[in-house]
């Protein structure tokens, strides 16, 4: 998919972006430039800037309350910003209505009309807007073959699964051929395995069309799993703007580091002249000199964790702690280990269950990584205010 045209910067708690110009104008492409939105004197969306390429899909990725839907439905015209400026397909759209914009909107309450057959659903927009009978018919058949459901044109949606519904939910925005399709947590009513088959349909159908996607979750899985960029959000402001490698692997704050997958999170002092941070059970060392404040986070993924009976150990070990196995799980593909530390502080390790250790509860076991999987954050006191505390525990 093609970039929009960014420049990174240090914000007030991670990175954020501003566009340095339009996306090029084209159709699809989508700029938020210096946005706020205020309820009752509270900034829900705070001078939030991002840009959005033609063909991309993007998801606002964040907890309840972080801005991310206020977000969408301010491009979709149905919120107006107090400040700032939204371009679409190169053009403003402060101002215009819903129906005068080039987007279309999927929530995630399908809000079809019962008394109405799925074509007649699908049709409706167009029948509004005076389409042509011959050309609703003929669009309404595509935009079923779209979504594969033309055979079930003539049912009512209360005949229909949730994951039906939700075709035909898409299948209506799509009928009107808009140049960005905004999905408000979609996929949220659908049970686990529905909904991760959807997410593979929705991203081949984003492919196939070359829309604009822009997709609202807080289900970090959905945005790792279709996005091209993810926008995680806090407060109001994008925390980090990147593909979902370099959102897993390298997020930027402790904040990304801990939404994004599972994080075993260690505070204390900084030493070693901020490669390292001495917790209350074991010094953690990184590669990089990055701390300067005295007291940070290290953080390891439960993936990058060794596990051994205790007592053992490899040559060259820098991470290493010892502690009582309180908990297995079996994950299919995975093991689990609980580990607890001694205190409040207990670790989580994931094996591949192939190669997973025979331990029981109640076992002493030692656990090591290299310092190459550990990441080294600034203690966030700002964010315990936001709703975010770096876990002790994982």
């Amino acid at each position: 998919m093609p970039e929009a045209s960014l420049t990174t910067h240090p914000g007030p708690r991670g990175r954020t972006s501003q566009p340095e110009e339009d996306a090029s104008g084209a159709t699809g492409s989508v700029v938020i430039d210096r946005v706020t939105k205020r309820y009752a004197g509270q900034a829900a969306v705070d001078d939030l800037s991002l840009a959005i390429a033609a063909g991309e899909f993007v998801s606002l990725l964040g907890p309840s309350g972080c801005g991310k839907t206020t977000t969408l439905r301010m491009i979709a015209g149905f919120e107006h910003p107090d400040a700032g400026d939204i371009v679409v397909s190169g053009r403003s759209v402060l101002g215009l209505p819903p129906y005068r914009r080039d987007v279309n909107t999927v929530f995630q309450a399908y809000a079809l009309f019962p008394h109405l057959s799925v074509a007649e659903n699908v049709a409706y927009g167009l029948q509004q807007t005076r389409t042509p009978k011959a050309e609703v018919r003929q669009r309404v058949a595509d935009a079923l073959d779209m979504v594969q459901m033309r055979r079930f044109a003539d049912r009512k949606p209360t005949q229909l699964s949730g994951g039906q519904q939700q075709r035909i939910a898409l299948a209506r925005a799509l009928v009107n051929r808009p140049a960005v399709l905004l999905l408000d947590e979609p996929l949220g009513a659908l049970d686990r395995q529905l909904r991760e088959e959807m997410q593979l349909e929705l991203k081949l159908l984003q492919s196939r069309l070359g829309i604009t996607f822009v997709f609202v979750t807080h289900d970090q899985g959905e945005a790792l799993s279709m996005s091209d960029r993810i926008a995680v959000m806090r407060d109001g402001r994008i925390e980090q703007l990147a593909d979902s490698d370099t959102i897993y692997a390298r997020p930027a704050t402790a904040y990304v580091a801990a939404f994004v997958g599972q994080q075993n999170f260690f505070r204390g002092a900084v030493v070693d002249a901020g490669a390292a941070v001495e917790s209350p059970h074991v010094v953690v060392r990184g590669t990089e000199r990055v701390l300067t404040g005295p007291q940070g986070e290290a953080a390891v993924r439960p993936e990058n964790i060794r596990i051994d009976p205790a007592g053992s150990s490899a040559a060259g070990e820098v991470n290493a702690v010892e502690g009582e196995l309180i908990g297995v799980s079996h994950l299919g593909e995975t093991m689990q280990y609980l580990v607890s530390l001694g205190g409040d502080q207990s670790l989580v390790v994931r094996r591949p269950t192939p190669d997973a250790p025979a331990l029981r509860v109640g076992d002493r076991v030692r656990c090591a990584w290299a310092p190459h999987h550990v990441l080294l954050f600034p203690f966030d006191d700002a964010a315990e205010e936001g709703g975010y505390v770096a876990p002790p525990t994982a």
